[in-house]
């Protein structure tokens, strides 16, 4: 590793003021702050305390005040619609401040509470735009959501708005919004509920609108006066996003503007490596903390053109929808989950559709949400040529705690590792017992008080439950809730969830180790390991694998071949004699793999629908599959 990483991340280490008051040079501020860091409440810290400031005048009209006002800021590209619409900074400016004068005629004000709930569609980043512009606070809840889960989060957020749309588009079904949304309204506490529900029709449905409470999107926009800009805090909150705890009770993660702005800022530059005016594209959604943090803010905080797209990797209408987009709209750097890729090369495994697209200014893939196992990440940086980056963070962080910072400097890639922490981050691995371990050694993965900027100060309204879920488990450290270790050239590897290591007869195992192994087998697409109960050992592994299209050779050989591999490269040690094929694995919409759900039908455990799945049917399949190797199932 050479020296200009660690430069930067040792000048950090020395002064972390003076480091994050040198990135907030690059924020336009009404007022600078009278303290950088405001540690008088800690465990919960502020930056930038007495600063003011406004989001959406840093996204937006200092780019159009200051050259940009011609250059694309968004690009919507929706292959479910057949549709793509382009608006420059100056464009984009205007039907924010106008929509921002809707939201203000309607009462809205600094503080209030809005909810959007909508698809992949620029309305979606518009409002959330005119929110921060009013000083409102947003909290996006992922489209199509089910109505009893949208009502947990009305009863906590008590928004004074909701803005919807009438359906989202999936590749083969309209999902119809409007009826969720009014049931989620009649489930809610009636002190929490709306004034006021602004509705975007969808050519495709037509939703039934509520006298009195529902307004039209189009119709209030045709007579809308532009509103300015609303100085708000630095601690002020932007917005919150719920996120689903252990107990099944949503965790309201907390964003303030001023420290979220800096972080944006400076990750755009130093993890992504993007320079204003290039094109960039997360391929996510705005429903999670990768849509608000790098679809809307970072890139356009950045100077960035942002890509929208309202699709999916394969099937809108192939595997090569992805290498279109990039082709199309020259993107740069693409930063998606590698459960997107897994599906590319499950559909793709030649890469026959990369070949048909011109891809030669794309320069850079970034992964995140799951760990990438190394076979992935060795399948798509052969097909695509350019370097392939793994990276680690978490809603709760709101930007990378670990990455390779391409704009600082490029450094080794270690497949499996997620490389090194970036400034404001400083990652310790510690036992049970809150003591430091070894290097190579597994234990939970905690980051040293204070977090930096960008990340949650606490969780809305619950301060309490905040130090609870965070802080408790080793005072003075931020609890990631991942187990993984730190290699002797400073790398940090995230093996699993912490519930995810396994004690197998008093062994301390990852399954993400042996979830590496399966991968590694050339008919494998994707694969889970879970942890079940065993009455001899404690927990014994089980491995679940989805094969490559076209496979088809017999499924027991392959299933012999899977056990021969982890026990040649983990040891007998793993205890691995139990794998089965799987049509599908049960995911979150956002593509993480419902390991827990599993673990508890396997283990014959009562367990909660998990309100983020993204096909419950799936979970009978895996009932039915664990029922056929034995395992004991009591019901939902």
């Amino acid at each position: 590793m050479s020296g200009e990483y660690k430069a930067v991340y040792n000048s950090w280490k020395e002064d972390p003021q003076a480091f994050w008051a040198k990135a907030a040079e690059d924020i336009d501020w009404y007022k600078t702050w009278d303290k950088v860091l405001d540690d008088s409440e800690a465990p919960i810290y502020r930056w930038f305390q007495g600063a003011t400031v406004n989001t959406c005048y840093n996204a937006l009209d200092r780019h159009v005040e200051n050259g940009r006002a011609d250059q694309l800021a968004l690009v919507y590209d929706s292959p479910v619609t057949n549709t793509i619409k382009k608006f420059t900074y100056r464009e984009l400016r205007d039907e924010v401040a106008k929509f921002a004068g809707v939201l203000a005629s309607q009462g809205l004000q600094k503080g209030d509470r809005v909810i959007i709930y909508m698809p992949m569609v620029p309305e979606a980043a518009i409002a959330m735009l005119a929110c921060a512009r009013l000083g409102a606070i947003h909290s996006v809840v992922f489209g199509g959501f089910a109505a009893k889960e949208l009502a947990t989060r009305i009863n906590d957020a008590k928004p004074k708005m909701i803005i919807s749309a009438s359906c989202g588009i999936e590749i083969t079904r309209v999902i119809k919004y409007k009826p969720l949304l009014d049931e989620a309204i009649n489930l809610s506490d009636p002190d929490a509920q709306p004034e006021t529900c602004i509705i975007l029709q969808r050519p495709q449905e037509q939703a039934s609108m509520i006298e009195g409470r529902d307004l039209d999107w189009q119709e209030l926009m045709a007579n809308a006066q532009p509103v300015d800009p609303v100085p708000v805090a630095a601690t002020d909150p932007l917005y919150i996003l719920y996120t689903s705890g252990t107990t099944g009770v949503p965790k309201g993660v907390v964003r303030d503007n001023g420290g979220h702005l800096v972080a944006m800022s400076w990750s755009m530059k130093n993890v992504y490596g993007v320079q204003p005016g290039e094109v960039y594209w997360a391929a996510s959604d705005v429903g999670w903390v990768v849509g608000h943090s790098y679809i809307v803010y970072g890139p356009l905080i950045n100077g960035n053109t942002s890509i929208l797209y309202e699709g999916k990797p394969i099937g809108t209408p192939d595997p090569g929808a992805f290498w279109r987009v990039i082709s199309e709209h020259n993107v740069s750097v693409l930063f998606t989950a590698p459960t997107a890729f897994r599906a590319i090369k499950r559909e793709d495994p030649n890469g026959e559709h990369v070949k048909k697209y011109d891809l030669s200014n794309f320069r850079t893939l970034f992964l995140a949400g799951e760990r990438c196992d190394p076979d992935t990440l060795f399948w798509a940086q052969d097909q695509l040529g350019v370097p392939v980056i793994d990276h680690w963070w978490q809603t709760e962080t709101g930007w990378a705690i670990c990455g390779n910072p391409v704009g600082i400097e490029l450094l080794p890639v270690k497949p499996g590792s997620a490389t090194v922490p970036m400034p404001g981050y400083d990652v310790q691995i510690l036992d049970e017992g809150g003591h430091p371990l070894d290097i190579g050694e597994i234990g939970s993965i905690v980051v040293k008080l204070p977090l930096p900027p960008g990340n949650l100060p606490t969780l809305w309204q619950n301060d309490e439950g905040f130090k609870n879920s965070y802080l408790s488990a080793f005072p003075g450290y931020y609890t990631t809730a991942d187990a993984g270790y730190i290699d002797e050239d400073g790398y940090v590897w995230i093996m699993s969830r912490t519930d995810d290591i396994i004690n197998v007869a008093g062994h301390r195992l990852s399954t993400g180790g042996m979830e590496e192994v399966l991968a590694s087998h050339p008919d494998v697409a994707e694969c889970a390991v879970i942890g079940v109960a065993d009455e001899l050992k404690g927990e014994i592994p089980l491995g679940m694998v989805v094969l490559k299209a076209g496979v088809n050779r017999d499924e027991n050989e392959i299933i012999k071949e899977l056990i021969q591999m982890v026990r040649e490269k983990i040891g007998p040690v793993a205890s691995f004699k139990v794998a089965t094929t799987v049509d599908r694995l049960p995911k979150t919409r956002s593509g993480k793999i419902l390991r827990g759900t599993m673990k508890r039908i396997a283990d014959g455990i009562e367990y909660k629908m998990p309100a983020t799945i993204d096909d419950p049917v799936i979970l009978d399949e895996i009932t039915e599959k664990l029922q056929g190797l034995g395992y004991p199932h009591q019901g939902k």
